[in-house]
């Protein structure tokens, strides 16, 4: 059986690899749980590899995977790389009121991937997570595209990847709002790496909730891309995306300057968008949002919102 991962790992390897090569893409996915009996994903960042087990009940029980072993062994020989930067890690779901990402390690070691013209910092050792979301290049793509001499407003901003993406594309201004310190720092040294001075780019730290109660001014392009649930410090109260998108997108759509845009996506697969009664034009965006890499075409939903 292993043979069957090492020779769909080959496969992904070649067509997938041929592809990021002309995208000018160092961080992709090359394998997406592809095989039912094999559930990893790995992924790729620059010279370095990221490889989580996402492991069902039954092998959650026993300990995990049992060919866990020759997995990562396939993945040294196919992608021929060096064992001391194969990062392995196992997924395990997380119950509503817990924080989405826990801290693995404290050892700040980094690696600078490209996606076409952007450059961007990850972390593949202290977190489940790397500091940057490969399924949403397409729409960050999207977004650099149309930033140019526009305001952006980044909800959620996490690392900054959308904002790095309209600061290169062009925008006037942007504004990323995260709570993290953490994040917003991380967001400031990818503006950096990418030669973006802070002076038009604003990186708040505040409640996403309590500070749309509270924001003045309109933007003309949005991006917001919450957690599925959040109990963070700092909030007031919790964040659940299904119970609080209603009157989360109403916020923003208050926000939105005349032919305004909006992308809003979630993670969330039990998610179900409630659009009735909203000033605004939606458009789905999903499938198509995602990256030829994934496999698994529920990693995330996504919309792009016109303002009424």
């Amino acid at each position: 059986m292993a043979s069957a991962f090492g020779d769909r790992l080959r496969k992904n390897a070649r067509h997938l690899g041929r592809w990021a090569r002309r995208a000018g893409v160092t961080a992709w996915r090359v394998y997406d749980r592809d095989i039912p009996e094999w559930p990893f994903v790995v992924e790729r960042y620059g010279p370095a590899v990221h490889l989580v087990e996402y492991p069902r009940r039954a092998e959650r029980a026993a300990g995990g995977h049992p060919g866990r072993e020759e997995v990562l062994a396939a993945v040294i020989e196919v992608l021929e790389v060096d064992p001391a930067l194969v990062f392995t890690k196992t997924h395990a779901p997380q119950p509503w009121g817990r924080p989405r990402y826990g801290r693995l390690a404290d050892t700040g070691a980094e690696i600078e991937v490209q996606e076409g013209p952007l450059r961007f910092l990850v972390n593949l050792a202290d977190r489940l997570d790397t500091g940057l979301f490969l399924d949403h290049r397409n729409t960050r793509a999207r977004v650099r595209e149309e930033s140019r001499g526009k305001r952006m407003l980044n909800l959620f901003a996490y690392t900054g990847s959308f904002t790095v993406a309209a600061a290169t594309g062009g925008a006037a201004r942007t504004t990323s709002v995260d709570l993290s310190a953490t994040y917003l720092d991380w967001a400031g040294r990818n503006l950096a790496l990418n030669g973006i001075r802070s002076g038009e780019h604003a990186l708040v730290r505040a409640d996403c909730l309590r500070w749309l109660e509270e924001a003045r001014g309109a933007w003309d392009l949005v991006v917001l891309d919450p957690p599925p649930h959040s109990t963070s410090k700092g909030m007031r109260g919790d964040f659940n995306v299904q119970r609080d998108h209603r009157r989360l997108l109403e916020a923003v759509l208050g926000l939105l300057a005349p032919g305004g845009v909006l992308y809003f996506s979630t993670s969330y697969r039990g998610f179900r968008l409630e659009p009735e009664g909203l000033p605004a034009r939606i458009e789905e965006l999903t499938p198509r949002s995602l990256p030829p890499d994934f496999h698994q075409r529920d990693a995330h939903r996504c919309w792009r919102i016109e303002g009424a």
